[in-house]
């Protein structure tokens, strides 16, 4: 019983939740980063190409999502570079 309590305590102490979800662009995705139902993020462009372009896919937009989350758990800044761009396999 004590080591249920603990457990339970421990799912309501959990650090910050994110939402990820994709959006349709005119011409192509991007994503929104939510917490408690409050916008924090929204990308309608691959960010730190020096032109404007949107995401070409759902898939593509949902992985930065993820990245971006994944910094910001680790307490990081959320910038997205060209190396992660590139790693991420964005066609840019």
């Amino acid at each position: 019983m004590f080591i249920l309590l603990v457990l339970q305590f421990i799912a309501c102490v959990k650090t910050e939740t994110f939402k990820i979800d994709s959006f349709k662009t005119q011409t192509g995705w991007g994503y929104t980063i939510s917490n408690k139902n409050k916008i924090l993020i929204k990308q309608s462009i691959i960010p730190v190409i020096s032109y404007t372009k949107s995401f070409s896919t759902e898939e593509e937009a949902l992985n930065t999502a993820k990245l971006v989350v994944s910094k910001l758990d680790r307490n990081m800044s959320p910038t997205i570079t060209k190396n992660d761009l590139i790693l991420l396999k964005i066609k840019f």
